[in-house]
């Protein structure tokens, strides 16, 4: 594994009926859903270290702390960087900001754990009862 501080990604996406609030059921208006936003940030910040995994390693989220700032109209682009700010162990940050096509839409932190995935499932189905 070779993650270090600075090494960023990105992820983009087009505003659609099917990604809005008023859709999704987590506001009224159909505008840009916060909840694609947030999943838009986290594949930034996937994006920004996968290739750097071994091939039996990926990640997941454990942490966010964004905002919301501006609301995007259906048909406009929406994109999402991130940046790798700290590497702890398997521990890591980024900085995540969302812009549309007129501004920055949203920003903060997230966080995400280095796993190796058949691990990680094989402990989640052991949670399923018989």
């Amino acid at each position: 594994m070779s993650i270090e501080t600075g090494m960023k990604g990105r992820a983009e996406a087009v505003v659609t009926q099917e990604n809005t609030a008023q859709a999704v059921g987590s506001g009224l208006v159909p505008v840009f859903a916060t909840p694609y936003m947030i999943a838009l940030m986290e594949n930034a910040a996937v994006n920004a270290v996968q290739a750097q995994l071994a091939p039996d390693e990926g990640t997941v989220g454990i942490r966010l702390d964004i905002t919301h700032d501006a609301a995007t109209p259906i048909g406009m682009k929406v994109w999402a960087e991130a940046e790798v700010t700290a590497v702890e162990g398997r521990k890591l940050t980024f900085t995540v900001t969302a812009y549309d096509e007129a501004e920055k839409i949203g920003g903060g932190t997230h966080q995400r754990f280095i796993i190796k995935p058949e691990k990680f499932l094989a402990k989640t189905q052991a949670k399923v009862k018989e």
